[in-house]
């Protein structure tokens, strides 16, 4: 991904594409990131107050927060309040020349603003108009708040971590929800835009994070209850074995996965049991190892015990079976392979001084993707984006005056 430089032109399959951002916190930004690194011109329409995550600490100046540094760039800021009728008269006519428009509001709030679909196609009839929010608009809980916290517990994963531990409900340590149900947006922007492409016509499109992870925790442990009726119990047990777990070694811990038969014949040579595949029928096979899962994994945990994880990595390396050393954080900052591959890089940021990024995490061949734009302070594009759409420089003024508009101190 190239160096930062406002003056380059979008090198990404979506050059040419100008998409309204209404988003914020992690979900929609994470979404339109995406976008933006793809060569979008992603405008991100901001209240007077910011995005909530310019807020979250650490920060080295105010506004500026770290998961918003990580999740804004390639976008240009924009001050609206959109509860101000200039506001919205201003988002309307940014909307007239936009391709696309993603919000996470909520239906009914974007209504109350008079934003909704039809308000918005009735200045641009090929908006591709996308909103990622929690639940489908039509069921009971359509008018529910939703953050990633309530999401993980609706979708059982912390149940799912407690029944494999000590029975106490865990949330992942990661904002999951967000970024996977983010990851589903980015597909339905670039299949609205290529259905669009082939037909004219644009569309709303609804993206909500509770139906996309219960698929995305049920595609695994739907189980017996794929079938009517059922033909066993829910749940995948490969992934509830308790001891499916990184392995404990002599001096630490090891990522590894001895998982299809050939794997397993290689492994089993390694450490001298071969005679395990034939004289031990839970070992002999996919099935048969499915099928005594618990059996098998507390197996394997008795022999990491035996040899450290650098002798470990020796054996497994040999025998080709998957194994990786389980990181801190701090380790994956500083992963050898991330190192030779360039993946972190430290650029300068004209308010935030050196700061450190990540590459785009897939490389192209005829349109890469490329960072030009940092994480922008709050309104920095404010008059820059409304002279573009037709603002003279005495309405901008009134703008900035009545406080529908802003820029940086």
């Amino acid at each position: 991904m190239a160096t930062d430089d406002t003056s380059a032109p979008a090198t990404g399959s979506l050059a040419g594409i100008r998409v309204l951002d209404l988003t914020s916190v992690i979900l929609g930004p994470y979404a339109t990131q995406i976008l933006g690194d793809h060569g979008a011109d992603v405008i991100k329409v901001e209240p007077p107050a910011g995005d909530n995550m310019r807020h979250a600490a650490p920060m080295r100046t105010p506004g500026m927060g770290h998961i918003f540094v990580q999740l804004n760039r390639n976008k240009r800021s924009v001050v609206l309040d959109l509860k101000h009728a200039d506001g919205r008269a201003a988002l309307l006519r940014l909307a007239a020349g936009a391709d696309v428009l993603v919000h996470n509001l909520r239906p009914q709030a974007m209504a109350r603003l008079g934003l909704s679909y039809d308000d918005v196609r009735a200045v641009n009839e090929r908006i591709v108009y996308v909103g990622a929010y929690g639940f489908r608009a039509d069921g009971p809980y359509g008018a529910k708040a939703a953050y990633d916290d309530i999401i993980q517990g609706l979708i059982a994963l912390p149940w799912l971590i407690g029944e494999g531990v000590d029975g106490r409900p865990r949330y992942v340590p990661s904002t999951i929800c967000d970024r996977v149900t983010g990851l589903n947006a980015v597909n339905a922007v670039l299949a609205a835009l290529l259905h669009r492409e082939r037909t004219g016509v644009g569309q709303a499109v609804e993206v909500t994070m509770f139906e996309t992870l219960t698929e995305f925790v049920l595609s695994d442990h739907m189980g017996g209850e794929t079938w009517s009726p059922p033909v066993a119990p829910m749940g995948y047990p490969r992934l509830l074995a308790p001891d499916r777990n990184p392995m404990r070694t002599k001096d630490g811990y090891l990522g590894v996965l001895v998982y299809n038969d050939r794997q397993w014949r290689s492994f089993l040579a390694a450490v001298g049991r071969s005679e395990l595949l034939e004289e031990d029928g839970r070992f002999a096979s996919l099935e048969s190892r499915s099928q005594s899962v618990n059996e098998v994994y507390a197996w394997l945990a008795g022999e990491f015990v035996t040899r450290t994880t650098a002798e470990w990595l020796e054996v497994l390396d040999a025998a080709d079976v998957p194994a990786m050393p389980i990181h801190s954080l701090d380790a994956l900052l500083h992963d050898p392979h991330h190192e030779a591959t360039g993946f972190f890089r430290l650029v300068e940021h004209p308010t935030e001084g050196t700061i450190r990024v990540m590459d785009a995490p897939s490389r192209w061949t005829e349109s890469p993707p490329s960072l030009r734009r940092h994480a922008p302070l709050l309104g920095e594009h404010s008059v820059e984006v409304l002279a573009e759409a037709g603002y003279a420089e005495a309405e901008i003024r009134r703008l900035l005056d009545a406080r529908v508009t802003a820029t940086p101190p």
